[in-house]
């Protein structure tokens, strides 16, 4: 499995939240992720809000049956981060499926955290299908998740040419002042140097023998 671990810049907090989700554990140890409540055995129960899919419904409506289908039941998101070689694999994967996807780049503290509680750890590529988690990048692991989810198999669907998310983009410096602008900091000036420069022990006489 290939994923990457990283730490995240703090910055400003992602959109608002809409849909409501449990993330919890089975007794086998098994990650879930569902639009419903757990059973009453699940362990690490925790409730958590994720954005809404970043397909229209209008867009969704164009889609071929089976994706529809497969979107209305198995939503898919995607958490990558940049200069990501798998996340760019996992990205290019769902795009040859054919499969709408909501992608999160982490870059900032919410989305860490919103990371965090989907799938339990700081680990890019992570996908959700439906209520399943895979952290790392493995192309059967995907392919099998998008299989029992009921996505259409390579060349089953058009292809998709989502691209990567572009980040916030960061906020300016602060202005320098007009003066500071017109002209450099001032240079030190040449200390006076000669028989007549003040503090020199020269009189500036001529003594008589």
């Amino acid at each position: 499995m290939r994923s990457v671990i990283f730490a995240v810049l703090l910055g400003a907090a992602c959109a608002a939240n809409a849909q409501q989700l449990y993330r919890w554990t089975d007794d086998q140890g098994r990650v879930h992720v569902t639009d419903t409540p757990p059973p009453p055995a699940a362990k690490a129960v925790q409730r958590q809000a994720i954005a809404p899919s970043d397909t229209t419904p209008a867009e969704t409506a164009r889609l071929p049956y089976a994706v529809q289908l497969a979107v209305k039941g198995s939503p898919v998101t995607l958490y990558t981060a940049l200069d990501c070689g798998p996340c760019g694999e996992a990205r290019s994967l769902l795009n040859a499926r054919g499969v709408p996807f909501r992608e999160v780049l982490v870059v900032d503290e919410a989305q860490q955290d919103e990371l965090r509680k989907a799938v339990g750890a700081l680990a890019v590529p992570s996908i959700i299908v439906g209520g399943t988690v895979q952290k790392g990048f493995e192309e059967g692991a995907y392919h099998g998740l998008l299989d029992v989810a009921g996505y259409p198999k390579v060349g089953e669907a058009p292809a998709r040419q989502q691209g990567e998310p572009k980040p916030a983009p960061a906020a300016a410096a602060p202005a320098a002042t007009a003066e500071a602008q017109a002209k450099p900091a001032a240079e030190a000036e040449p200390a006076a140097s000669g028989p007549y420069a003040p503090g020199s022990t020269a009189t500036g006489r001529r003594t008589g023998k």
